[in-house]
């Protein structure tokens, strides 16, 4: 193989276990990728290439001695680093947590251990996975953000350094980056992954989620790590969803009838945005109707800021005090917005998000998926920003799937993502509906 490091997830998977290929193989050639774009792209903000290399030929060992092979034996995973990772320092992207060795791994990253993936190494995350961007430039544009906060992990995926990465979700930080870098990502059922071992912002919010180069390799790497954690009280009782043979059960699945919704944030989109969103819903035909949310959602972003806002005044209380110096600016003016709010304001507008998830779901008495803009506009071309994630913030208060389809592209070229949204608990429904979105296909580049 030539080029083994832009093999998909499952390609590479199922290569390492005919003896097709090897995981050192492999990994060497995520290294020389990484090698050879790093300096431009600033993906990472901790590799081992020893470290990673031992893991690949312990592997390798494993399969030559007959050992069972996990479902991502021998397959690379760029980390987000806001994840605890017994063998690597994580930094949280501040410097407050500078050389931060943790003893123990977080749950995602022991599931992965446990399902033979390689743990390449940990990939930028603006500050504390808020606004505050690191240094991490898009693949397609290093003028243009990858977006954030999981920028490294996105932009590892899209630049072919490493098939499979771990992100996270406050607000956007999976879907947006995936749509500015034009890679597959997935934002899961709220509860559906650990988060223990994660940086946490809002146990209201925070998502765990993947960045993937087919919809297929997000089913295989979700599979290993939906798994039922005692440790985070936030999860599902029973939060795997049966991904990849739920797929493969609906392989001549065909949508009946999907939602396009414009959203209360419309107005935010860049018109060249909108064109291409209306445009490509229109191409549907008469699979496809336009619906509005209904009044309750029209101060639902408002009231996200709420939640997350108190949530990182209390969180951050202690460093706002004792060293603020150590801070962004951008990190201190939300807490500054969160320290005066009231809790009855908090409980209201939980209150109201609450509201909203079960109102979301009679969204989908008739219609299989919503499809709606992963951001508004292509990557701005401004390294200070990660982007506007409102279009996110709505899915994400309210818990369902949401995954980016990298369908389209903006005036200059650049990608531009289709969000899919499904009912909590109907992960797969979103995949079959992404699936069938990019085999129908779009502007592809």
């Amino acid at each position: 193989m030539d080029d083994p490091h832009k093999l998909s997830a499952t390609e590479a998977a199922a290569a390492i276990r005919c003896g097709d290929l090897s995981s050192e193989m492999l990994v060497r050639r995520c290294l020389a990728k990484i090698s050879d774009r790093e300096a431009e792209v600033g993906a990472w903000i901790h590799l081992d290439e020893n470290n990673a290399l031992d893991q690949a030929r312990a592997l390798d060992h494993a399969l030559t001695a007959g050992h069972a092979l996990g479902s991502l034996h021998g397959v690379p995973v760029g980390i987000k680093d806001i994840y605890d990772t017994a063998d690597m320092p994580t930094q949280l992207g501040s410097p407050l947590h500078h050389g931060r060795q943790p003893e123990r791994d977080s749950g995602v990253v022991e599931l992965l251990r446990r399902a033979g993936a390689v743990i390449l190494g940990k990939t930028v995350t603006t500050e504390f996975a808020l606004s505050h961007p690191g240094k991490t430039r898009n693949p397609h544009d290093l003028r243009r953000t990858p977006g954030g906060s999981s920028s490294g992990s996105a932009a590892a995926v899209a630049d072919d350094m490493v098939p499979l990465s771990v992100g996270s979700q406050t607000v956007g930080s999976i879907v947006r980056p995936g749509s500015f870098c034009g890679v597959f990502a997935y934002k899961p059922t709220f509860g559906s992954i650990t988060r223990r071992g994660m940086n946490l912002l809002s146990r209201r919010l925070d998502h765990v989620g993947v960045y993937a180069r087919s919809v297929e390799d997000l089913a295989l790497i979700g599979d290993a790590v939906m798994v039922t954690d005692p440790e985070d009280d936030d999860m599902l009782a029973h939060p795997g969803r049966n991904l990849v043979s739920g797929l493969a059960n609906l392989v001549q699945f065909a949508p009946k009838r999907l939602a396009f919704v414009r959203s209360p944030v419309w107005d935010q989109a860049d018109e060249d945005a909108q064109r291409a969103y209306e445009d490509y819903a229109r191409s549907l035909g008469n699979i496809i109707g336009e619906i509005e949310l209904p009044p309750e959602f029209d101060r639902a972003l408002e009231d996200h800021h709420i939640i997350l806002n108190a949530c990182l005044a209390a969180v951050f209380k202690r460093e706002y005090e004792e060293t603020p110096q150590q801070l962004s600016d951008k990190l201190k003016a939300r807490i500054a917005l969160g320290i005066p709010l009231a809790a009855s304001e908090l409980v209201d507008a939980t209150d109201r998000a609450d509201g909203r998830r079960h109102l979301v779901d009679r969204l989908f008495d008739d219609y299989d998926a919503v499809l709606t803009p992963a951001a508004p506009g292509e990557a701005p071309a401004d390294l200070t920003t990660t982007g506007n994630a409102a279009f996110n913030a709505i899915w994400t208060q309210c818990g369902v799937p949401a995954i980016n389809v990298p369908l389209l592209k903006g005036s200059n070229g650049m990608p531009l993502g289709l969000q899919v949204v499904a009912p909590r608990g109907r992960d797969v429904k979103a995949l079959a509906v992404s699936r069938w979105l990019w085999r129908r296909g779009g502007d592809h580049g």
